[in-house]
């Protein structure tokens, strides 16, 4: 193709990518009727149909010496598309065909008008077409029905055109041929008809501007009636003639699109944002299921809050709590029940006050929230009297004993850590480590281990 067409071609292009991407921008904003993901939004289809060497919006071909001389004859036209719907309002269609044109002279005028060769007839074999087309619904949105059965659109593209015009001294194009290039097209015949190249087909840039109407025949099948204009930058689309008139050409189809995805997706080429938009705001029946979920998620989230609910904070909850109103800090068991420890006469600090060893997780040394509030008693205990403390740190037989030592330090130091944060005074504090050692319990119940995995507070 020549530079005009490439520059055509680049402008046309740039105007169909920008109707689009404004079109997908606005769509990518979630809106009232719901995102493209609840909707099946791809679709392919199939058709076939006619074709004419004019226009509804008139003009004349090159083909003939005067427009009203060569008149149509019906070619055929057939092909697939490919669609992606971004909107109610707009998509994208990828469209492929083939087929043939034809044109004759219909001996309106006297004497019979040939061109230079005595051609009277010519047939434009349209090897393919390929072209990426902008589709706006214009029929979307009603008013008076909940769901669209009948759609109307309008579609303008930018495409490429493979073409072989043949011309014949007969109306019936038959007989040999008085022009025929196939086997000689080049791209650089627009700029030199003298040049020779050795293709079947010539390309040429075209612009197709349409429109149709879908009726929804099922939720996958619709069927596709369409009128097309063809405006091609080509003054050879059927061969040589008496002007350099850019050809162009009709199609007149039909076909059927089927929708792809699940079923259970509404199509999107047919969805009424109207109905949507009634049924959030105005439909009282769906207004009054919406309450009734609301109060049925209310009632649940109560529930989940009484399942919750700790009314004494030692980490059982009051429906499974055995033993309610237990004291803060206390330690219990998974009914909420304290767990009794040995009490050592030398556990004791001045004021007689028992504390019971610090727990903690397996492997951790990781202070438990409910230590916080003993720890705190602890804490003020040794300000108000300037005391002294000592913190044994002890772990269970899992491990080797290095490890177990080394962990039984870390809980003793966890603790100290705690009540220094605290306001102690971090020299009034004595951390040891004594890993597996003086177990309290059993290291060979889960039961047991647990117990063991404590720091001691002692005077």
């Amino acid at each position: 193709m020549n530079y005009s067409t490439i520059k055509k071609t680049a402008v046309a292009a740039s105007l169909v990518a920008a109707l689009g991407y404004a079109d997908v921008a606005q769509a990518q904003t979630p809106t009232v009727f719901g995102g493209r993901s609840q909707y099946r939004t791809w679709s392919i289809g199939l058709q076939g149909g006619i074709t004419t060497p004019n226009v509804l919006v008139g003009g004349s071909n090159n083909f003939g010496k005067k427009v009203g001389y060569f008149q149509n004859k019906v070619g055929e036209y057939y092909g697939l598309t490919v669609r992606k719907q971004f909107s109610h309002l707009f998509g994208l269609e990828l469209e492929g065909n083939r087929g043939s044109i034809k044109t004759y002279n219909h001996e309106l005028a006297s004497p019979r008008q040939e061109t230079s060769n005595g051609a009277i007839a010519a047939k434009t074999d349209v090897n393919w077409a390929a072209s990426l087309n902008g589709v706006f619904q214009l029929g979307t949105i009603d008013f008076l029905r909940r769901e669209n059965a009948v759609n109307f659109y309008a579609k303008v593209g930018l495409g490429v055109l493979a073409n072989n015009p043949i011309q014949y001294a007969n109306e019936d194009f038959t007989g040999t041929p008085v022009y025929d290039n196939s086997g000689k097209w080049g791209e650089e015949i627009f700029g030199d008809r003298s040049a020779v190249g050795d293709r079947d087909y010539k390309l040429a840039a075209y612009v197709p501007v349409g429109v149709g109407v879908k009726f929804k025949l099922s939720e996958v099948v619709a069927l596709n009636l369409g009128y097309t204009m063809n405006f091609t930058d080509d003054n050879l689309l059927y061969g040589p003639g008496r002007s350099d008139v850019k050809g162009k050409f009709s199609n007149v189809y039909g076909g059927l699109e089927f929708t792809l995805g699940s079923r259970d997706k509404e199509n999107l080429t047919f969805a009424n944002p109207v109905a949507t938009l009634y049924d959030e705001l105005k439909d009282p029946s769906l207004r009054n299921e919406v309450e009734a979920l609301k109060q049925r998620v209310s009632t649940l989230e109560g529930t989940v809050d009484q399942l919750g609910k700790d009314s004494d904070g030692d980490g059982v909850s009051d429906k499974f709590d055995k033993c309610p109103n237990t004291p803060a800090g206390t330690v219990v068991d998974g009914s909420g029940c304290p767990i009794k420890f040995p009490e050592p006469a030398k556990n004791e600090i001045a004021t007689g006050a028992y504390y019971a060893p610090i727990g903690f997780e397996f492997d951790s040394s990781v202070l438990k929230t409910e230590s916080y509030a003993t720890l705190d008693k602890l804490a003020k205990e040794l300000r108000d009297s300037n005391g002294t403390v000592t913190l044994d740190g002890y772990a269970s037989a899992e491990g080797t004993e290095e490890y177990n030592m080394n962990l039984s330090k870390d809980r003793a130091n966890a603790v100290k850590q705690y009540l220094v944060n605290a306001g102690v005074a971090a020299s009034s504090i004595n951390a040891n480590g004594y890993g597996e050692a003086n177990p309290i319990a059993s290291n060979a119940t889960e039961e047991g281990r647990v117990q063991n995995r404590r720091v001691e507070i002692k005077k």
